[in-house]
């Protein structure tokens, strides 16, 4: 009798039935597969775009592949195991086993913050101290950053192993506020409050960094403009167009942050468009003067324009990148912000939860979107990613494709 009220009292701590989430579940159930079947080849294609094209080889990409592996570690392996406490309205696998997957959920969650947060840092530290960002994120720098990452989130979340218990109001498993009340509370703080404000406080930065510096450039260019209405001489239109290309190249220096990228396709066309107008007028000058008559002023125009066309177009291709990419990394911080604030919020609000239990499941939910959205960002937002994801897919069909061709030729 001891033994079969034992098991009861087993049963009734790692279940979560209620009529109330008897119909959810089927949806949270059909929301869970679709996460591991968009998320575990999404963030594959990643890993493998990085790994086959050597434009994405960049020390900005190393920290999108580990923002990769950590939510592959979470769509692949922990969320069948938590669609299957959905199916069946219990946890399945035991105790140990709940403990190892809540340590492992968690830990993917603090990897994932920490890693905006290097790539936020990283993107200021490169507008605004360029310097400072070659020593730290140099290849060894890099490597430590990423294992620090890792070692970071265990050594934090190692001291909760007895506290991660099955929580049925989200139906999974997670950090029991009743054993270790101030610590788990202290590290929703540190990673959540305090981490995401970084993020967001560096993208700030790198906004009014970029903003400041092209209301310089803007208003030099006016007063350039303005100066030229006015008489001066030779010698003080030269220094002056000295200060000015001085200035748009440390404008340039300023808000470039894709050296290390393949030019772009502005930089390209301009190249070519510059050695297309070199060669025309070269081969102008060749027609128009004959062997026996001998040029005494070559005019010396045609040279500085088209240097001067190269390095415009080369700084407003930079200045694109620098955009975009900044755009995209803004783009996956504000998903994460979007998937992880709602439950954050209910948690919050609902000191004695009063709230529906259906409620606290789909903000629970609505986190396990962040580990599958972040390759839709990656091909809508960036150019290099979205064409090494369509040549590993061309890669992918090419069997099907050979198999279609021959079975139709039949």
């Amino acid at each position: 009798m001891m033994m079969n009220h034992t098991n009861q009292t087993e049963d009734d701590l790692l279940s979560c039935y209620s009529p109330s989430v008897v119909g959810y579940r089927y949806f949270a159930v059909l929301w869970g597969c679709a996460v591991t079947i968009m998320g575990t080849p999404g963030n594959l294609m990643t890993i493998l775009a990085f790994v086959i094209d050597p434009h994405l080889r960049t020390r900005f990409n190393v920290l999108i592949v580990n923002l990769a592996l950590a939510d592959l570690l979470y769509c692949t392996i922990l969320q069948p195991i938590l669609v299957d406490s959905y199916l069946h309205l219990r946890w399945r696998t035991g105790l140990v086993c709940c403990r190892i997957i809540g340590l492992f959920v968690f830990l993917s969650n603090s990897v994932s913050i920490i890693t905006l947060c290097l790539i936020a840092g990283g993107r200021y530290l490169m507008v605004a101290k360029r310097a400072v960002f070659d020593r730290v994120f140099s290849d060894l720098g890099l490597s430590l950053l990423i294992i620090s990452a890792w070692a970071l989130g265990l050594a934090s979340l190692g001291p909760l192993w007895p506290g991660y218990m099955f929580a049925p109001k989200v139906c999974l498993c997670s950090v029991s506020g009743k054993t270790y009340h101030p610590y788990p509370n202290i590290l929703l703080f540190f990673y959540f409050f305090v981490g995401l404000g970084c993020v967001g406080t560096f993208y700030f930065l790198i906004y009014r960094h970029v903003l400041i510096a092209s209301q310089a450039l803007l208003r030099y260019r006016f007063s350039r403009r303005s100066s030229r209405k006015k008489p001066a001489s030779l010698a003080q239109d030269t220094n002056d167009s000295g200060v000015e290309g001085n200035m748009a190249n440390t404008c340039g220096c300023e808000m470039s942050s894709q050296a290390e990228l393949a030019p772009t396709t502005d930089e390209i066309n301009c190249e070519k468009s510059s050695q297309s107008t070199h060669s025309s007028a070269t081969a102008k000058s060749a027609t128009k003067s004959p062997p026996d008559i001998v040029t005494t002023s070559p005019s010396p125009t045609p040279a500085p324009t088209n240097a001067a066309s190269s390095s415009h177009c080369s700084a407003s291709g930079d200045d694109k990148e620098m955009k975009h990419v900044t755009r995209m990394c803004l783009a996956v911080f504000l998903g994460f912000v979007f998937c992880f604030a709602p439950y954050l919020l209910i948690n919050i609000a609902d000191e004695h939860n009063r709230a529906p239990r259906v409620l606290y499941m789909f903000c629970r939910n609505l986190t396990w979107l962040n580990s599958c959205i972040n390759p839709v960002l990656y091909a809508v937002m960036n150019r290099q990613f979205r064409q090494a994801y369509h040549v590993l897919l061309t890669r992918a069909a090419a069997p099907f494709t050979c198999l279609w061709t021959w079975w139709s030729s039949l």
